[in-house]
């Protein structure tokens, strides 16, 4: 078999869906995250600026009152060189700062510590003729490292987190990824393909649902396929019988000198039969692949119609009082009930009655009853299936009448649950067998999905 695969190109090179799926996505949840690691960040210097601003005028006045203080320490010692630099030697020690003294025209007296590059309190010394110096406060080394302390370990953290977010990223797109591997092997036609709802939380959220309907769809093809398969075999087989029954007749007329009645009799019944069969097949595929006309019909009249296409009397017809009209595909209920009188002309000896009546509520029924060998344990449901072959005769029932039962019931139960409905069939008192099909007197919406439900052999 030919293996299909989907591809994209990108950036002028061939790569497969799933490929491509991955990694377009893998990369964009990853982005995403470290987006939202860096906004997160700024979020939060914003706030804390924010707050700082909020409550700088409680520390401006802090910051007045300590330049004050230092400033009229100082005033008392001005005058003293030696107190004054033990003074400032004592502060720059225990307050671990970097520490200068300028006189008033801003010339250096003494400084302890390093250069002051970012000065954060600057007091004046007041005198009584003006300012007699100043004093700079600088934050020491250990001090001024301390922001870069604290901002290494914040990268490290959001770097930590961003590699966890490549991981996240990939866990989340594993599963659409998946979802496309399965896609593709469908369309190369392994139909067998199915998502593991249990690996990597498929089986939650919106990527389970879509995974269920995936595999719902994988199992609808296969099954279609499998049955159309086995169907397109019966049909096979079936088709063979009557076509070797015809080149017999015609080696028959050829021996004997010409062709005679009843030859031509048996040709046209086989043929008959070839064309039953035909329309059936067709019947059924109106069925899977096109939607059902619904037509109000009256049930007494189709009924009519349906016993004089059977070449039957019309008096074999019973309809109960108060039968409603109802909703229904002209063409295949026609099929039906013509299936249904076949059936009892050729593996019950006719037709007795066709009686139509209510079926319970919103429901009307059609039934036709004979007085045939009836049925074997089991078979009430096993005439339904196409191409059903009874094991032995029953009363006297003729090899060809206990041979294959083609597919007019099998269509039969079709029509009726296409048109929310059913088919049955049950034995009769005192001999015989009622075969039926029970419809709704409007089909429901939800019977259009029995479309994709073919025959199966």
């Amino acid at each position: 078999m030919m293996r299909c695969r989907s591809w994209l190109f990108e950036n002028g090179r061939k790569v497969s869906i799933g490929r491509f799926l991955s990694a377009r996505l893998h990369r964009r949840i990853f982005m995403w995250f470290g987006a939202t690691i860096l906004l997160t960040a700024f979020a939060a210097i914003a706030t804390v600026g924010a707050i700082d601003r909020v409550g700088n005028s409680g520390w401006r006045h802090e910051h007045a009152r300590a330049q004050s203080f230092v400033g009229h320490q100082f005033q008392r010692v001005w005058g003293d060189p030696v107190a004054r630099d033990a003074l400032a030697r004592v502060i720059a020690e225990d307050f671990d700062t970097d520490l200068e003294l300028l006189d008033a025209k801003g010339r250096r007296l003494a400084r302890y510590g390093q250069p002051c590059r970012a000065q954060a309190l600057v007091a004046p010394v007041p005198g009584d003729g003006g300012s007699l110096g100043t004093v700079l406060l600088c934050p020491g080394r250990g001090r001024s490292g301390a922001s870069l302390r604290l901002a290494l370990p914040l990268l490290a953290v959001a770097a930590v987190l961003w590699a966890a977010s490549g991981l996240i990223s990939r866990r989340l797109a594993r599963p659409l990824v998946d979802l496309a591997h399965v896609a593709h092997e469908i369309g190369a036609g392994k139909l067998s393909s199915r998502v593991r709802l249990d690996r990597h939380g498929h089986g939650h959220g919106e990527v389970g649902v879509v995974a269920e309907a995936v595999n719902d769809m994988a199992a609808r093809i296969e099954r279609q396929i499998a049955d159309q398969r086995e169907l397109l075999a019966a049909v096979s087989h079936e088709l063979r019988t009557p076509l070797a029954r015809i080149r017999l007749l015609t080696e028959m007329a050829r021996g004997d000198g010409g062709p005679s009645a009843p030859v031509f009799d048996d040709l046209d019944r086989e043929v008959m039969e070839i064309d039953a069969l035909v329309g059936d097949l067709l019947a059924s595929s109106r069925i899977d692949f096109a939607a059902l006309t619904l037509t109000r019909l009256d049930p007494a009249e189709a009924a009519i119609r349906a016993l004089e296409r059977a070449g039957l009397d019309p008096t074999l017809l019973e309809v109960a009082e108060g039968t409603p009209p109802f909703e229904a595909d002209a063409t295949l209920l026609a099929r039906a009930l013509a299936n249904l009188l076949e059936n009892a002309r050729a593996h019950a000896g006719g037709a007795e009655r066709l009686r139509v009546r209510p079926g319970g509520p919103s429901r009307v029924v059609f039934e036709v009853e004979d007085r045939g060998p009836g049925f074997a344990d089991g078979e009430e449901t096993r005439i339904f299936e196409p191409f059903f072959r009874r094991e032995r005769a029953q009363g006297g029932e003729s090899g060809a009448e206990r041979g294959s039962l083609g597919l007019g019931l099998a269509l039969c139960k079709r029509v009726a649950e296409a048109h929310g409905g059913r088919a049955f069939a049950e034995r009769r008192e005192g001999g015989g067998a009622r075969v039926g099909i029970e419809l709704a007197l409007r089909p429901p919406a939800s019977a259009a999905r029995l479309r994709d439900r073919p025959l199966r052999a």
